[in-house]
């Protein structure tokens, strides 16, 4: 349990926002209605998109997975009456936004495209942060935010009047780095020695806050309610004078709250506890990957296959453009019907259509041999590719379909010729 460190400030006299909550309850998610024997079979995705006749390379969003997880979220909400914001630089498809607008508070934005993406489609809360603000965003930003966070000591110094000053009220913050992290890459670690993000304790003082009304620390990747437990007991430490005299603190995002093993009920104590501790603070996460989780996948075409070795089945989907994480984080995306290399009885290496030699998504094996035209399934691909997409090489950017939930496939987007053209002067 988290020590009640603001007993030492009764005069703040804050309602105990505990009190307010249920007492915690099973939750279930409710499953999909079966079907009756002698119904027609429910397609997989694969399947439906193969009946639709949409030309590979697409990405296929499910929207019956993103009700899953967004009730799974709303339920955290309820428990505990912390809000949950939708981090939009992990996903930011906004053909899904009227499912989620339904289970979340709002949204987080890492500049001013994003800010002005929330409030013009998605509603609800807009919170901000950048590693650094220009003047003329600050001039935008204060228009369409409720929150705006700031990096660092002399950003905010730099636009504190015009924060304070603000004819649309905005909630100020300042991220945090409490020099502890679980992360799975360090590719991915905030606080690595020489991060570029949040402010060390021992450069804060009481003098530098003054007007500011929130903390944020962002330190998780892909992570359980474990890693937020232990990484709290660090932001406590070092921050604890802070947070006693703050209106909120984010968390950040990194919570992989909708995965299986995710959980949520420890969650549910640590976000309680540090309620009991600091009953002023109203609590934010800004989960991206746990809102998109196995919502989507991207569907190509074995376009040709050649010998070098080894069978290399040449596709019209690229890691480089199309899922640049395999090549930045590295990992090896799931396949549907496929094993590890020589696990099956025939084994291909997958290799994109560009001109990069590393294009290469990685090894797998089959049941039976590949043929040209082959369409492949590969998971989990609504987060952390969509919105990395690039044309590098002109390769066509993948076509967006929904999966409606009587799992028709219908276009949401499709990219052409003009996409890859009016990108560059």
């Amino acid at each position: 349990m988290l020590e009640n460190v603001c007993a030492m400030f009764p005069s703040l006299n804050f309602p105990i926002l505990m009190n307010t909550l249920s007492p915690q309850r099973p939750f279930v998610v409710k499953p999909a209605p079966s079907h009756k024997q002698g119904a027609t079979p429910i397609p997989t995705i694969a399947e439906a998109f193969q009946q639709s006749g949409i030309a590979t390379p697409a990405y296929v969003l499910d929207q019956a997975a993103f009700h899953h997880n967004g009730q799974i979220l709303k339920h955290v909400q309820d428990e505990t009456g912390a809000k949950i914001l939708l981090a939009q630089k992990a996903f930011s498809c906004t053909s899904i936004y009227p499912i989620l607008r339904n289970y979340l508070s709002g949204t987080t934005a890492s500049g001013l495209y994003e800010a002005r993406l929330a409030a013009e489609e998605f509603g609800g809360e807009v919170h901000v942060f950048s590693p650094a603000y220009k003047p003329a965003e600050i001039i935008q930003l204060l228009k369409i935010s409720d929150h705006i966070v700031f990096n660092s000591l002399g950003q905010w110094k730099r636009y504190r009047e015009e924060v304070l000053t603000s004819e649309r009220p905005v909630s100020p913050g300042l991220r945090i780095n409490p020099e502890y992290a679980e992360a799975v890459a360090e590719i991915y670690n905030p606080c690595a020695p020489g991060s570029r993000f949040g402010v060390l304790a021992s450069l804060m003082n009481d003098d530098d806050l003054e007007g500011i009304e929130g903390l944020h620390f962002h330190t998780l990747c892909e992570q359980g309610a474990d890693a937020l437990e232990r990484t709290l007991e660090h932001v406590i430490a070092k921050f604890d004078k802070y947070l006693c005299k703050m209106k909120w603190l984010n968390m950040g995002g990194g919570h992989l709250i909708t995965a299986s093993d995710y959980d949520v009920p420890r969650l549910i104590r640590v976000i309680r506890e540090v309620q009991a501790s600091y009953p002023q603070l109203e609590i934010f996460l800004e989960p991206g990957e746990a809102i998109s989780s196995g919502g989507g996948v991207l569907i190509g075409s074995v376009i040709d296959i050649v010998e070098n070795g080894m069978q290399i089945a040449v596709l019209d989907v690229s890691a480089t453009t199309h899922m640049p994480d395999i090549l930045e984080m590295p990992y090896r995306p799931d396949v549907e019907g496929s094993g590890q290399p020589r696990e099956k009885a025939y084994t291909y290496r997958f290799g994109g259509p560009t001109c990069l030699s590393g294009d290469v998504i990685g090894d797998y094996s089959f049941d039976a041999p590949l043929e040209i035209g082959d369409q492949l399934v590969f998971h989990d691909m609504a987060h952390y590719t969509m919105v990395k997409n690039t044309t590098f090489n002109g390769v066509p950017l993948p076509t967006i379909t929904l999966m409606k939930e009587d799992h028709a496939i219908e276009v949401a987007r499709k990219f052409g010729y003009k996409t890859f053209k009016f990108r560059l002067a």
